[in-house]
């Protein structure tokens, strides 16, 4: 794959909006990182905005993070009450990331289920979103989705549990891809990745990548290749590579004290070394 034909040559007269706007619904009281980690793991790898709708605690945190980040703080976690206004935003945005750092509880869960049955948007389903699916799978039918689950979480959302053999995994992802009708990209040391016909590897990455915060990066980078309309196969390959190259440059500086925040300004450096690379990858 050649991420020359992913990220061309900008045209002069390009303008805001042109490469993708992200909505991102994340994080709680408890979790404030999640949140910003998605909205910079999408905008580091390109997209022009992102917004973030989440619990008041979160999203403020976010706003004092950096003034790149637009957010709309709810009064606390997530709740059926903020459905009509989170629908109403929602226009606004080309893809939608939700799950990350999302309050576990059932009452949480069915808000999940009622915005992704709702909202007609290329997704980036993660975390708690996944939990919410493990109870009605049908959720996600006829929609344009990548889920990103850890072993746990395909475990929960499958009931069945991922082997660490690499062709017991591809079979598995594969069978589950095609049952669902969607891409899904099993985070490991080594990413598996199917829609339920190809199977795709990705090998880029480091042990060192065990703290929380990098799948939720990759959330937000899968979330600006689907706002630009990149194929959600092709969309799920390219963000794992991209998300564990920055890993591995990352790891050779921190060792086991890399944190996922380390990677962020290694994602632009990574696509712009591998736009410039005459082999694919």
């Amino acid at each position: 794959m050649n991420l020359k034909k992913i990220y061309p040559p900008r045209k002069p007269w390009c303008h805001k909006g042109d490469f993708g706007y992200v909505l991102v619904i994340s994080g709680s009281e408890i979790y404030s990182g999640s949140p910003i980690f998605n909205a910079l793991g999408a905008l580091r790898s390109g997209a022009d905005l992102t917004m973030i709708i989440g619990a008041k605690r979160a999203v403020n945190i976010a706003a004092c993070f950096l003034p790149d980040i637009i957010t709309y703080p709810l009064d606390k976690d997530l709740d059926l009450k903020h459905l009509p206004i989170i629908f109403s935003l929602a226009k606004k945005f080309n893809s939608l990331v939700i799950g990350c750092g999302l309050k576990r509880d059932k009452k949480t869960q069915k808000v999940i289920r009622k915005i992704i049955k709702k909202i007609d948007l290329p997704m980036i389903i993660d975390a708690e979103g996944i939990r919410a699916l493990a109870e009605e799978k049908e959720t996600i039918k006829g929609k344009n989705v990548i889920l990103t689950p850890n072993s746990e979480e395909f475990r929960i959302l499958t009931g069945e549990k991922p082997s660490t053999n690499i062709e017991q995994r591809k079979i598995k992802v594969k069978k589950w891809a095609k049952k669902l009708k969607t891409v899904i990209l099993l985070k490991g040391h080594i990413d598996v990745i199917s829609n339920g016909e190809k199977v795709l590897l990705n090998k880029t990455g480091s042990p060192y990548m065990t703290k929380g915060g990098f799948g939720d990066i990759l959330s937000g980078i899968c979330a600006s290749l689907l706002a630009r309309g990149i194929s959600p196969l092709d969309t799920a390959y390219i963000a794992a590579y991209i998300n564990g190259l920055a890993g591995e440059i990352g790891a050779k500086k921190f060792g086991p004290g890399m944190l996922a925040s380390d990677i962020l300004p290694l994602i632009p450096k990574v696509i712009l070394k591998c736009r410039s690379n005459k082999n694919n990858f």
